[in-house]
């Protein structure tokens, strides 16, 4: 007990004093590889909070002053294209997944554990589902809007211009300018 107090205290004061260091030390590496990973370059003005996973063709765009969370998924196939506008933020555990294109306008925030999917898997009757292909529309979210916690966004949606989607909600047709819809499916619930 005494040699865990004098060896762990000094430790605790060393990791505390660089704790600052630490966080930025972890930010740049976070950049830098989410950066390797992207086809497009990565502003330096976007904030990368943890490691994020790239897969596929790696056209995912990201605009100035981006503000990134941790445990991202990032997915793009064939042609298909992420963009995301300026100051957009990505909370932690978003996933991404374009087959047709994914557009986020600028000052948009996604909440944590949000999927925006553009695609869905068809089925066949002599093939596996695995194999039976895919149905893609791309999804459009606009500027300044607001989706919260692990909301789902389906093919071929756009959000308009600051509406708000309340958490859980499951988002199967487009959503007006200023709207706020909640529920499965999402529904209008008020005007903003």
């Amino acid at each position: 007990m005494v040699i865990k107090a004098l060896i762990g205290t000094p430790i605790h004061w060393v990791l505390r004093g660089t704790r600052d260091l630490r966080e930025s030390l972890g930010r740049l590496y976070a950049h830098a590889h989410l950066a390797s990973q992207l086809a497009p370059k990565l502003p330096d003005s976007v904030v990368v909070l943890g490691k994020a996973q790239v897969f596929g063709s790696r056209q995912i765009q990201f605009g100035e002053g981006c503000f990134l969370f941790p445990s991202l998924y990032l997915e793009t196939q064939g042609e298909a294209r992420i963009s995301v506008g300026d100051r957009v933020v990505i909370s932690r555990g978003v996933h991404l997944a374009a087959m047709a294109g994914i557009s986020i306008g600028k000052g948009s925030m996604i909440g944590e554990y949000s999927s925006l999917r553009d695609a869905n898997h068809l089925r066949s009757e002599d093939k596996p589902i695995r194999d039976s292909g895919y149905a893609a529309r791309p999804i459009v979210i606009g500027d300044e809007v607001w989706i919260g916690r692990g909301v789902t966004v389906l093919p071929g949606v756009t959000v308009g211009d600051g509406a708000t989607v309340g958490a859980n909600a499951v988002v199967t047709r487009d959503v007006p300018a200023g709207a706020v819809v909640a529920g499965v499916p999402a529904k209008p619930i008020q005007p903003r």
